[in-house]
């Protein structure tokens, strides 16, 4: 049984606001992405990997790749018109390549929060039951929102904060897939895998997760991300105060 990562770079990142794809931000020198993909090349449980492209990027990622030091790369796909058909367009680029009992595992490129451990628990949960979502439970309150104010608050222990990777086993991503498209339901949710589980009644499997395990989305993001950057260079060594 092997593994292969679903790496999405399709996606444009229009509230980072920096005029290209967020995943092609350089933080310290380094783009984004290229924190992410390193990530899953040293894991050891990682057999390939693919990436799902925005159109016009494919030459670029493929240079960051090779500076990256990323051998594991198979190939770049281009993605969809919207998140769950880059999604398919990615699964569809293993027909061939993986057998059906392989993991598939997805996740973002702008997740390079990502630890070692969340990656290869992800993995194992979805060896035994079939699918995992990274999760971890809620830290912050939550209430309602009605405008300006909050009606009543929400109990957050009956609330687990989803985030990625996620992973399938390849024949049942292929099967969810197939049935989502038979029942036309991206015509009426919002385009994600979990909702596209929830719809289908497929049970979601918790692995590792914590809060630093975040999707780069705003400004603000980008300003972590590089703390944390600098936060592990310190850790190591490579830089001194």
């Amino acid at each position: 049984m092997k593994t292969y990562l679903l790496l999405m770079a399709g996606g444009v990142g229009n509230r980072v606001g920096a005029g290209i794809p967020k995943q092609f931000i350089e933080v310290l020198g380094k783009p984004i992405i290229s924190y992410t993909m390193q990530a899953f090349q040293q894991n050891p449980d990682i057999d390939g990997i693919e990436l799902v492209c925005v159109k016009g990027f494919e030459n670029q990622l493929r240079k960051i790749a090779e500076r990256s030091g990323i051998t594991k790369l198979l190939k770049i796909v281009e993605g969809g018109k919207d998140y769950e058909h880059s999604i398919m367009n990615g699964v569809k680029g293993f027909e061939g390549i993986a057998n059906p009992n392989d993991v598939i595992q997805i996740h973002w490129a702008a997740s390079p929060f990502v630890s070692q451990e969340i990656i290869s628990d992800n993995i194992k949960v979805c060896k035994e039951k079939g699918n995992a979502i990274s999760a971890c439970k809620a830290f912050v309150l939550y209430g309602t929102n009605n405008g300006d104010h909050a009606d009543r608050v929400i109990d957050r222990d009956t609330f687990m904060c989803l985030s990625a990777p996620h992973s399938f086993l390849y024949k049942n991503i292929i099967d969810m897939y197939r049935l989502a498209e038979e029942k036309g339901i991206f015509e009426y949710i919002e385009p994600h895998t979990t909702n596209v589980m929830a719809e289908l009644n497929i049970p979601i499997n918790f692995s590792l997760g914590n809060q630093t395990n975040i999707k780069i989305t705003t400004k603000e993001d980008i300003d972590l991300f590089t703390g944390f950057v600098l936060h592990e260079k310190l850790k190591h060594g490579k830089i001194i105060i």
